[in-house]
């Protein structure tokens, strides 16, 4: 969500303009680079709330006060703010898993110490429970997102404002076939997404009420529509497909440095290399279209896999990153998880991630589902043994094999924590 490029500098001075045979190429070379996989990030979302109470609203001026702080804080990941105040940490590339848990573990230490300071804290919860979307940022880019999206429903709205995540990024593989090819990891991360989807839903309410998905967060991104979060058709080249689906997406802004952003209505990027309307688009434009497109999987040279709720805990996030990373990168984790996934394949129809009846039922019943939670032990129990060959501490393995312990073996999944409390009458907090 917080990608950068949120003012347009001199974006109406003469670029060169940008056909659309320019953009496929384009878009070819920049959204797959290809080598052995040696890297690996994430980015972690939170919401932030009272420290004591989480259920009362922070004002935006405390909000502003503890962010100013903050900003004053060195760490090595970059610190952003999505559009309803939630935190965003975003770690720099880490050359092993145990680099990068290390880093972000680092900095949500003295993050949270300064928020605390502010009689603040973080919440790991994949859609607010408790508030209402409410607009923090007041930028041209979201105010530009908010238009486009209130024509789709208020799915957006809470999208912006609510919602947060554990996304896990990946190298996007070989050039070549087999368990590390990029082929391979583009098909596994579509088809292992709704596995990811039921294994950390965290998200089942909304206004304090059950919603009746255990993933309401992604519930709103299927609602949001698949020409802004889908996924481009599985069969035949990821390049081509995601270059189509780039051109043939909606331009979600026209970006003005001398007043209000443009919000065509339905007008894809082909469309407009071809009207050139109402100015040409240059590869500036083209790059920033490419952060307003929010699939499941998103190729930014390296693969974005941006499905899993924002877990509990101050650690919580750390499980999804170390299964996510083992079963990408390690080849006999890889091959289990591709045998593991390819049955649930047939759920999808043929039908693009996320709104397809595989995703559907992943955000919708989370590991209730058999089918789904029989694959999510074979994929938890592939990831326990490949964590040690990829050097993962005692600590990280032993967090993964509770996850599989005490949710995925029972067929549950955090959603079904936050149930249980809102039925006993206890405090979510």
């Amino acid at each position: 969500m917080s990608d950068s490029a949120t003012d347009c500098g001199d974006c109406t001075e003469p670029r060169t303009a940008l056909s659309a045979a320019e953009v496929e190429a384009l878009v070819r070379g920049i959204c797959f680079k290809t080598g052995p996989p040696r890297t690996v990030g994430v980015e972690v979302e939170w919401l932030v709330h009272e420290l004591r109470r989480p259920q009362l609203p922070v004002t935006p001026e405390r909000l502003e006060a503890a962010y100013a702080a903050l900003r004053t804080v060195p760490l090595r990941s970059a610190l952003t703010v999505e559009p309803g105040g939630q935190l965003e940490l975003s770690s720099p590339p880490a050359a092993s898993l145990m680099e990068c848990v290390g880093t972000v573990s680092a900095d949500l230490d003295a993050v949270r110490a300064t928020l605390a300071g502010h009689g603040l804290g973080l919440v790991g919860v994949g859609n607010d429970p408790w508030h209402t979307p409410r607009r923090y940022l007041r930028e041209p880019r979201y105010d530009a997102m908010e238009t486009c999206l209130d024509r789709t429903g208020p799915a957006g709205r809470a999208m912006m404002c609510t919602s947060a995540s554990v996304q896990v990024s990946l190298d996007a593989g070989h050039e070549e076939p087999g368990p590390l090819g990029h082929g391979r990891r583009w098909w596994l991360a579509h088809q292992l997404g709704p596995v990811l989807v039921a294994a950390f839903a965290n998200s089942p309410l909304a206004d304090g009420e059950p919603t009746g998905w255990a993933s309401t967060r992604q519930l709103l991104w299927m609602e949001i529509g698949a020409e802004r979060a889908g996924a481009p058709p599985l069969d035949g080249d990821p390049r081509a497909a995601w270059a189509r689906h780039v051109l043939d997406a909606p331009v979600m802004c026209i970006r003005r440095d001398d007043r209000a952003w443009d919000v065509p209505d339905g007008m894809t990027f082909r469309e407009w290399t071809r009207s050139a309307r109402p100015r040409p688009p240059t590869r500036e434009d083209l790059d920033y279209h490419l952060t307003t497109l929010f699939p499941p999987v998103r190729p930014r040279g390296h693969l974005e896999l941006r499905m899993i709720d924002a877990q509990p805990g101050d650690d919580g996030w750390i499980v999804p990153l170390a299964v996510t990373t083992a079963l990408f990168d390690d080849a006999e984790a890889a091959e289990i998880a591709y045998r593991a996934v390819k049955p649930l394949a047939e759920r999808a129809l043929g039908l693009p991630a996320p709104h397809n009846p595989l995703w559907l039922d992943a955000a919708r019943t989370g590991l209730g589902d058999p089918e789904l939670r029989d694959v999510a032990a074979q994929c938890f129990t592939a990831a326990l043994d490949a964590l040690p060959r990829l050097g993962a501490t005692a600590e990280v393995t032993g967090a993964v094999s509770a996850h599989l312990e005490q949710y995925v073996l029972k067929g549950r999944c955090p959603a079904d924590d936050l149930l249980d409390r809102l039925h006993g009458k206890d405090s979510l907090s």
